[in-house]
């Protein structure tokens, strides 16, 4: 009789549970009884999928990155590079808001249960950082940006998108100044400030609007 295969299904749903536990309440609540518990497991899934808590830590943050890896993945180029660097920057948003629980844990920015951040761990974040580069690189040479290091620029919005993020999701943007309103006027002021014309920058934002596309779409 062959071994049972790991149903990918719940190593997704202890993922989830084990990051809104630790975001929630901090690492005492990561214990593997209490994760089982939350997820209407065995605490031997914990083992079987992970090796224990430290390499669910780890996958947390590995899930984190694949799905943003994931959302990033389905802006598709187009003859606005710009409205497509704006439509990353929505995607980016829209992810964490649909995540906000492994939000935190990519970046570190929570305890990790006495665990740290691997260089591996970072690179999974990095390596979603070349969706922007590429764009960014569109934008240049397509006039829209003043000539530049793409991979500096692409930093650049990362650093102010991730701020941008980190307030939304602590609830800190409320109205007039919400993160809608916000990121609107953030990313005009990020593209002027790459040298394209604010009117044509206001224009590709704006079309950006609405665009993003779903999980279900190719």
């Amino acid at each position: 009789m062959s071994p049972r295969k790991a149903d990918p299904r719940l190593r997704t749903s202890l993922i989830d549970v084990a990051a809104r536990l630790l975001s929630l309440e901090g690492p005492q609540a990561l214990s593997t009884r209490r994760i089982a518990r939350e997820s209407g497991s065995s605490t031997m899934a914990v083992y079987t999928h992970f090796s224990g808590i430290g390499g669910l830590v780890h996958a947390m943050v590995r899930e984190g990155f694949a799905r943003l890896e994931e959302s990033l993945s389905r802006v598709r180029a187009t003859d606005d590079p710009v409205r497509d660097l704006g439509l990353l920057g929505r995607a980016f948003l829209d992810n964490a808001a649909r995540n906000p629980h492994l939000y935190p844990v990519m970046f570190g920015g929570c305890s990790l249960a006495g665990f740290s951040l691997s260089e591996e761990d970072r690179q999974y974040g990095r390596y979603t950082l070349r969706h922007v580069t590429a764009c960014v690189d569109r934008c240049i040479a397509s006039g829209r940006f003043d000539r530049a290091d793409p991979e500096l620029v692409a930093h650049r919005l990362w650093i102010a998108m991730h701020g941008l993020t980190a307030l939304h999701l602590g609830s800190y943007l409320i109205p007039p100044y919400d993160a809608a309103r916000c990121f609107e006027d953030q990313l005009v002021s990020l593209m002027v400030g790459c040298g394209d014309c604010p009117e044509d920058a206001r224009g590709s934002i704006a079309a950006s609007s609405g665009l993003l596309p779903s999980p279900s779409e190719d």
